[in-house]
């Protein structure tokens, strides 16, 4: 039958091997979904039209049966009355029965097994379709950490960069504070020293000054 071959992958399909193959598996679960509940359909309708052969054919088988047992019966009692002539004609009929019910039997084998295989590839393809329904949220939140790891990567490279900038900029302020350090050093060393004669000439100047305030203020309380 073609619809047996048609679906015969479906027996050995992989969904692993399914979903690696996925681009971007977020947005192809549910699509690949999609089709794998219009394949169980197709699956459904032509696995209930073999049942229904089955079903047919073994009617036919056991109604031959039937029919063969009933001749059987007649060629009996027709011994037994003595028409060995009409049993005769009861075996003949008995005997076409049975060459048409090898035929009967020989279809219902294939009807069967045909059955079988199509009630084995529409339970495989349930079965995925509540696997791959019940993982899909699970797929899809895996699918989304990957997504942020990567936004994640992205922004550890950009941070690595500023940081380069902020290490250069703190090179150049180390580099602009021993600059200033070496002008206020050049400053001080350009200043003219004052010589130890000099300062002690300034440091006296001051006390003579104070002390001959101190002096006049105490003649004035003594009254000299």
């Amino acid at each position: 039958m073609g619809i047996i071959a048609r679906f015969n992958d479906i027996i050995k399909a992989n969904i692993n091997a399914v979903i690696d193959k996925m681009e971007d598996p977020s947005k192809m679960i549910d699509q690949y979904l999609l089709d794998m509940m219009d394949d169980l359909a197709e699956v459904k309708r032509e696995t209930a039209n073999v049942m229904a052969e089955e079903t047919r054919t073994q009617r036919l088988v056991d109604k031959n049966n039937e029919e063969k047992n009933h001749y059987e019966d007649l060629a009996k009692k027709a011994l037994l009355a003595g028409n060995e002539e009409d049993a005769r004609v009861f075996v003949g009929k008995k005997k076409q029965l049975e060459s048409y019910g090898e035929g009967l039997k020989t279809a219902y084998v294939a009807a069967k097994d045909n059955a079988e295989k199509m009630r084995e590839m529409h339970d495989k393809l349930t079965s995925d379709i509540q696997e791959l329904t019940a993982r899909r949220e699970m797929i899809k939140a895996k699918v989304a950490v990957a997504k942020t790891q990567e936004a994640i990567n992205d922004l550890a490279s950009t941070t690595e960069k500023a940081q380069g900038a902020m290490d250069a900029f703190s090179r150049m302020e180390n580099k602009a504070n021993r600059m200033l350090d070496q002008a206020n050093a050049m400053a001080e060393l350009n200043t003219q020293p004052v010589g130890e004669a000099e300062s002690l000439e300034e440091k006296y100047s001051n006390n003579s000054s104070s002390v001959d305030e101190e002096l006049k203020k105490l003649k004035s309380e003594l009254g000299l």
